[in-house]
């Protein structure tokens, strides 16, 4: 089993808030593909890293499925549709392997 959990940006990159549809239509299509999600939306967790010798910073929203095949390409793909919807060079996806208790 495979927990995937992506991170997404709260605003945009002027700080502009996205909204509730971008982030309903992501949880939206995977709870159709691998049947439910968990998403931490009521207080977003902080991101900082450091930038040209400046600390940025954002505010995400983190999403969690649980998967017992991971398809690399797929997620691959979804991570770039992720990056154009919430116009980030970047979008956290990452995965780590589990064992259900």
């Amino acid at each position: 089993m495979n927990l995937i959990q992506i991170l997404l940006p709260v605003r945009d990159n002027d700080g502009r808030p996205f909204g509730p549809h971008p982030f309903e239509e992501v949880a939206w299509t995977l709870s159709k593909k691998f049947g439910g999600i968990t998403a931490y939306s009521r207080a977003p967790a902080e991101g900082r890293w450091e930038k040209s010798g400046q600390t940025q910073h954002d505010d995400v929203l983190v999403i969690e499925v649980m998967v017992a095949a991971l398809d690399k390409a797929w997620w691959r793909n979804f991570r770039v549709e992720l990056e154009v919807t919430f116009r980030q060079s970047q979008v956290v996806v990452r995965s780590q392997a589990i064992e259900l208790l």
